[in-house]
């Protein structure tokens, strides 16, 4: 592969970059990781005059801190795009292409999110290049698609005044995402033999009792008031298993549980509201027996208007598309969780494209012009520029 580090056309970065493999090794064992797109970008930021910074407390998990210092009277801003993708067992063709057809730039990650990545660079290098008040952080984070560790070890050496973080969002705003926790339920019954089941207790019955208890939540979870952009919270089952053979009352049953959040609710709130759940039915119950697990949880995401940095992307979003832009909420979650549970105000933007994570994925090129031009105002203007 040609290593092209003088490029500064993002949709030719854009292609470069497809045609590196980053796919997420938690998410296909044995995967190629972030290692080999990292060094591109590493070389990327040095040519460009960045101080440059690779975190990899996990072998082989590298995220890239770029740092252009302005001139210290400045806000700071940092900009966050991830380097790794999901996997490509299905994907229609060559994966890793980057073909520019008809406008678009094909190939996994395309949009979700070397489109966001190729745009950074070109607008932190730019803006940059004409000096500015406040620091310019670039973050080239590690495993954005699974654990997000990268964000993770970046926050804890990094700060910055607010963020824009780059997914795709079809050029609106992002104001607000939902969060998620994921809680192992285990069910414990008594073994016994099929033929005298009285004799024991039978877990699975009592995951029965459970799904029934879930869809008493569920339906208040959509007789609550919606959110503006993001409409109800959810909770569903995403795994089950028990049972030890088809002649034997099952001594154990676990289920896997995943509660999606509004902003304002807690993963402390949301455990305590199924601990209670499953109370009441050890309560009615008296044979039944739980164990919860909180496994993985991150909290919901909301910008205010107000922020100078929404008010910044905002206003250059306008000077760019020639029209207001549009403002959405998204259910899935984001490393904007994080960055704004830091602190740190931040607002998630991107380009426009299709196919996440599925079999064939594709980057409008216009639309990553676009965002490189809508990105560099923004960090110009909220960084401010060096006073002559």
């Amino acid at each position: 592969m040609t290593r092209l580090l003088s490029e500064t056309d993002p949709v030719a970065i854009l292609q470069q970059l497809v045609r590196i493999d980053s796919v997420n090794p938690d998410l296909v064992p044995d995967a190629a990781g972030e290692a080999p797109i990292a060094a591109w970008c590493r070389d990327w930021l040095l040519e460009q005059g960045f101080d440059v910074t690779v975190l990899e407390q996990t072998a082989g998990r590298p995220s890239v801190v770029g740092l252009k210092r302005g001139t210290g009277i400045g806000r700071s801003l940092m900009l966050n795009g991830h380097l790794d993708t999901v996997g490509v067992a299905t994907y229609a063709g060559d994966p890793f292409s980057g073909d520019f057809r008809d406008g678009r730039v094909y190939g996994r990650g395309a949009i979700d999110t070397k489109s966001g990545l190729a745009a950074i660079l070109v607008a932190a290098a730019r803006a940059s290049a004409q000096g500015l008040a406040g620091d310019v952080i670039v973050t080239l984070v590690a495993d954005e698609e699974f654990g997000s560790i990268g964000t993770e070890e970046v926050l804890r050496s990094f700060r910055a005044d607010a963020a824009l973080v780059i997914e795709p969002s079809s050029l609106e705003l992002t104001i607000a995402h939902r969060g998620f926790a994921w809680f192992e339920l285990e069910l414990t019954g008594l073994a016994a033999h099929g033929s005298q089941p009285e004799l024991g207790v039978d877990a699975i019955w009592h995951a029965g009792l459970v799904l029934r208890a879930l869809d008493g939540l569920r339906q208040q979870l959509n007789a609550a008031p919606a959110h503006a952009t993001l409409g109800h919270g959810a909770v569903r089952v995403s795994q089950i298993a028990g049972g030890d053979d088809a002649a034997t009352v099952a001594a154990r049953c676990v289920l896997t549980l995943e509660r999606r959040m509004l902003p304002g609710q807690s993963p402390e709130s949301v455990e305590a509201e199924l601990r209670a759940l499953f109370t009441e039915l050890e309560r009615t119950e008296p044979q039944f027996q739980f164990t919860l697990t909180r496994l993985v949880a991150r909290a919901a995401f909301a910008a205010e208007p107000h922020w100078p940095i929404v008010r910044a992307l905002s206003g250059h979003a306008e000077r760019v598309l020639g029209r207001p832009a549009a403002t959405r909420g998204e259910p899935f979650w984001t490393d904007a969780g994080l960055i704004l549970e830091a602190g740190i105000p931040c607002v998630v933007f991107g380009a426009d494209g299709d196919g996440l994570h599925a079999d064939t994925e594709w980057a409008d090129a216009q639309s990553v012009r676009a965002l490189a031009d809508i990105l560099e105002g923004t960090i110009t203007e909220f960084c401010g520029p060096t006073v002559g």
